[in-house]
């Protein structure tokens, strides 16, 4: 799964993140880590043990927001640990040999631990196979490069799409009892991302016979870009007179279409998806005049970043790792229940911010004024 290669802001400024590494260990002196947990630092949290080390960062794609802020999120996770003495930030800006020359980049100025995103799954499994076999502690993350941790990598750091599906459906059952037609909208062809979460909510919903995919299947492809996300729709509003619920698993590229409903003189349907600034504030927008109009939302994962980097200074520190290795995403907003959050638009921030990420919204927001 390569997630949002275009978000809804480009950020031709993505290099202001990066912060040139400084101080880095020569010949990869720090690059042991405890197989265990050792002593934490005085004052910091568990994963953060006494060794000092410099941490590489790199990205396959990080010019748009949601790549910003879960960037952001990673930094501001590295600063809870005084251990990181340097950090290094690159962006393989969607070209796959960049990304590769990055991971190779980082190693040769002694990292001692690297968190990689690797977009281009397989294709970087070499790059991070060598990174891992000079000493480096290496955490890959979100995206699966294959291989097997302790012998590719240290340890990947996934993210759990099929509790997205199944929190999904769990809602559809329980607010659309009697049935209906679901159209889901996930990203490119193939994705496992998209593919996990369907397997997730057909367990489901299945079971009952009240609900029906609609649509192409077993998704239809969006790349998460707003703009194909808009063609896509906008057709599938046309082609159907009865859209039960729409099922995205990135909602805010959905709020360019969903007026479509509007003008064919229909309600907007029921939305479960992942949360975004935009959308909740398209939903406050609209919710008087499209009363079958009811949203759920999931985090959208920038704090995937976070516990990869956990886990990246741990071994490399000598810290204590935690205790999960895949991200789950808490549900966000229900508009019906209002738990564990009432739908939450805030007109002082940019429609790019994620208010599930834990990064403040002013952070966020101040990422796009760069």
């Amino acid at each position: 799964m390569s997630r949002f290669p275009s978000g809804l802001r480009l950020a031709a400024v993505a290099g202001a993140l990066i912060l040139l590494a400084t101080g880095c260990s020569n010949a990869n002196s720090n690059k042991a880590s405890a197989d265990s947990g050792g002593a934490p630092l005085a004052g910091a949290p568990p994963w953060c043990g006494t060794k000092k080390i410099s941490l590489g960062l790199t990205d396959g794609f990080g010019g748009n927001s949601w790549r910003l802020v879960t960037t952001a999120s990673a930094k501001a996770e590295v600063a809870k640990c005084k251990s990181v003495t340097s950090f290094s930030y690159a962006d393989g800006q969607g070209n796959v040999q960049k990304a590769i020359s990055d991971i190779q980049g980082m190693v040769a100025k002694g990292v001692d631990a690297l968190v990689v995103f690797p977009d281009a799954g397989n294709a970087v499994l070499p790059a991070l196979r060598s990174a891992y076999k000079t000493g480096a502690v290496t955490v890959p993350y979100r995206v699966d490069p294959g291989g097997k941790a302790g012998t590719d990598y240290t340890q990947w750091i996934g993210a759990d799409f099929a509790n997205d599906g199944k929190n999904w459906a769990d809602w559809i059952v329980k607010n659309l009892p009697n049935g209906g037609n679901v159209l889901f909208l996930s990203g490119p062809a193939g994705n496992s991302q998209g593919l996990t979460e369907l397997k997730a909510m057909h367990e489901v919903l299945d079971s009952s016979g009240k609900y029906k995919f609609i649509g192409q299947q077993p998704f239809e492809v969006t790349n998460w870009d707003p703009s194909l996300s808009q063609q896509v729709l906008s057709a599938d509003i046309a082609k159907y007179p009865k859209i039960d619920v729409i099922v995205s698993d990135f909602g805010p590229s959905l709020v360019g279409a969903l007026p479509e409903f509007e003008k064919s003189h229909r309600s907007i349907p029921a939305l479960v998806t992942s949360d975004g600034n935009v959308l909740s504030c398209f939903w406050e927008d609209h919710k008087a005049k499209n009363p079958d109009f009811k949203l759920f939302t999931v985090a959208t994962g920038n704090d995937n970043a976070r516990l990869a980097v956990d886990w990246a200074v741990a071994k490399a520190t000598g810290g204590t790792p935690p205790a999960d290795t895949t991200f789950k995403a808490p549900p966000f907003e229900d508009s019906v229940s209002g738990q564990p959050h009432p739908v939450t638009c805030n007109r002082d921030l940019p429609g790019d911010a994620y208010l599930s990420a834990e990064l403040p919204g002013p952070d966020q927001a101040a990422l796009f004024k760069k």
